[in-house]
């Protein structure tokens, strides 16, 4: 009869999606750092992480990332997709990264339910100022066209203005 039960228990866990044990962190922290698109002159943050074990179907992941030029956090929320191990988070664009600084970055994971599973803080550190970054993206449309802003009468400028920070 006792055996009977624990079947029936388990079979229901597995049909619920009961995958995760109590105590392991779903999300392993493999990388971080700031991308500089030099064409299209914008910055953003980058976080990869590794998937450790099964989360239920639904869940999801947000990060909250700094916002270098002040305010509120940037927020990007996305689905957790279980038979893709690897998570990406990019940011949406920033400005005003400043060189050496550190900039707070927290994870959450939660269940369909909202339930949170893991919360991870990490701070991410660029080895650049935005000023490297052209003040106006350098190619336009899908074939990367040179910008007519930038490429006046289709000539390289003598200097390229840089990015500004506009706080």
């Amino acid at each position: 009869m006792k055996s009977r039960i624990l079947l029936m228990v388990a079979l229901a866990c597995l049909a619920a999606g009961c995958q995760r044990q109590s105590g392991e962190n779903p999300l392993e922290l493999t990388g971080k750092m700031f991308i500089f698109n030099y064409r299209l002159a914008y910055a953003t943050y980058m976080v990869t992480l590794n998937r450790t074990v099964p989360v239920p179907e639904g869940s999801k992941v947000e990060a909250q990332f700094e916002n270098p030029a002040g305010g509120d956090p940037l927020v990007l929320s996305q689905k957790l997709f279980p038979k893709v191990d690897k998570v990406i988070l990019e940011s949406p664009d920033v400005t005003c990264v400043k060189k050496e600084r550190p900039y707070k970055v927290t994870i959450r994971v939660t269940d369909p339910d909202g339930k949170v599973l893991q919360t991870l803080e990490t701070s991410v550190i660029s080895n650049l100022d935005q000023d490297v970054l052209p003040a106006k993206a350098l190619v336009v449309g899908p074939a990367y066209d040179k910008n007519p802003e930038v490429f006046k009468d289709g000539k390289t400028p003598e200097h390229f203005e840089t990015a500004k920070c506009p706080v």
